[in-house]
């Protein structure tokens, strides 16, 4: 419908008479300023809509269990017959520390701030040396420490959990991502679909894209790559501030050492650590590079005292 033809059904009649040309670019004009003002309210309205998607909702991305491990060569050892070294954080409680002290049966775990300060300085002397982000390796002896105090008999390193979390996400830098001070990656770690297509396992939505945005299959999410149905079991809140989230890198670091730990498996054994990394996925060739980078993150802070 014309203009024209618009504004003659508005006022009910078919005008076919001769059309002033001043006047009808008047109202012509007046008609389209409306139209564009009308269409603007519509993009902003939109984009609004747009960006509050694109903030609250998950985006898919191309990261994979394996991509991030490709530069990792992976070690020369067979399963169950070897462990990586089992450095310890530096400047906290050693394992004979765990017992309670005191007539009153007393904890000896240090307050929160404390512990978070000592593991501030140890990571930011000890992270360049490593190519880890210090915010990463703060949650590696977080939930080090955590499980020391409440599965001493587990024996877990801070440098098995790191080397996890360099061969699944680069210690949440992967891709674009840069690992924030609040331990959030600045882009959400999203796996690829898990469809059973090629060698991926199909894995049906279990959390209604709560987590991957993905309501048809599961997809691993965060720093450590939980799927939403393990996650769903093991979260936690790692850095206590009430909530737990699989891209938050203490709550995702501390809920891998429990997944590890579980079943009072001794991650300082040959079985029970081949047992906890192949369950965390089943590739002997995954072991190894979690191994070798284990290995190499331990050797070096041992090494530097």
């Amino acid at each position: 419908m014309s203009v024209r033809q618009a504004r003659s059904a508005e006022s009910g009649s078919e005008d076919d008479g001769p059309t002033d040309p001043a006047r009808w670019r008047r109202e012509t004009g007046g008609v389209l300023v409306r139209l564009g003002v009308v269409v603007g309210v519509l993009l902003v309205a939109g984009s609004g809509v747009f960006a509050l998607n694109h903030v609250t909702a998950p985006e898919f991305s191309p990261t994979t269990n394996e991509i991030p491990a490709l530069s990792v060569e992976p070690a020369s050892v067979e399963p169950g017959t070897n462990v990586p070294g089992n450095a310890t954080v530096a400047g906290t409680a050693t394992e004979g520390d765990d017992e309670e002290s005191g007539e009153q049966g007393e904890s000896r775990e240090p307050e929160q701030a404390s512990v978070r300060e000592t593991l501030r300085d140890w990571a930011e002397r000890l992270g360049p040396e490593l190519d880890v982000p210090p915010r990463a390796l703060v949650a590696y002896g977080l939930a080090e420490i955590s499980v020391r105090q409440s599965q001493p008999s587990c024996r877990l390193s801070w440098a098995t959990l790191a080397g996890i979390g360099r061969v699944e996400s680069y210690h949440g830098q992967y891709g674009d991502a840069v690992l924030q001070d609040n331990g959030l990656p600045s882009e959400p770690i999203i796996g690829i679909a898990l469809d059973g297509s090629g060698d991926v396992k199909r894995i049906q939505d279990t959390d209604g894209g709560k987590w991957d945005g993905d309501p048809e299959f599961d997809r691993a999410v965060g720093p450590m790559q939980f799927i939403p149905s393990t996650w769903s079991r093991f979260a936690v809140d790692g850095n206590g501030n009430g909530e737990s989230h699989p891209q938050q890198i203490d709550d995702a670091a501390l809920a891998a050492a429990h997944y590890l730990c579980r079943s009072g498996r001794d991650m300082s054994s040959g079985q029970g650590w081949w047992q906890g990394v192949l369950s965390y996925n089943d590739s002997v060739e995954y072991g190894q590079r979690v191994f070798a980078v284990a290995d190499s993150y331990a050797s070096t802070a041992q090494s530097l005292g």
